[in-house]
């Protein structure tokens, strides 16, 4: 029997398809979910700033996520101790998010499990092909980014072939 030929549209298809499939077999860490990881890194992020708390809808914006979403997250994180709420003395609707001591550990150990991995990705790949692959995968990116701003642009204008 013969194996079926795939055209390089088909094979570039299921390659990035792979990669949907291995959001799946992550890990969870410290009993969070990838997902409540990728808020705490956010919330991280912003801690360079003496003081400073990350707005529910700073994380929302910076995550790609709708603000209830970004709730539900910091709930579950809130009951498990990794991060303290605060409401604005001025403005009760905004509520500032900052990471607990406890919180601030878990985000150091998945970034420390994280970067491992990429550490061993260089090594399985080498530092030639990890370049090239940083180099496609940004280009893949604002491929993507401008298709979906022409699109997006496409579809306020009225012109579908923008």
């Amino acid at each position: 029997m013969e194996e079926p030929v795939f055209s390089t549209e088909q094979r570039l298809f299921l390659a990035l398809t792979l990669f949907k499939r291995l959001s799946g077999h992550q890990h969870a860490i410290e009993g969070c979910k990838p997902s409540e990881i990728r808020v705490l890194f956010c919330i991280r992020r912003n801690k360079n700033v003496p003081g400073a708390e990350m707005k529910v809808s700073e994380i929302s914006k910076h995550l790609h996520v709708t603000s209830p979403t970004i709730t539900q997250l910091l709930n579950g994180l809130e009951a498990n101790g990794l991060i303290e709420r605060h409401i604005d003395a001025i403005d009760r609707r905004v509520v500032g998010v900052t990471l607990t001591e406890k919180g601030e550990q878990v985000a150091q150990r998945a970034s420390d499990a994280f970067f491992g991995a990429m550490h061993e990705l260089v090594e399985y790949l080498g530092e030639e092909q990890s370049k090239q692959l940083i180099d496609l995968l940004y280009k893949v990116f604002r491929y993507f980014d401008e298709k979906e701003t022409s699109l997006s642009h496409s579809q306020w204008t009225g012109d579908v072939y923008a």
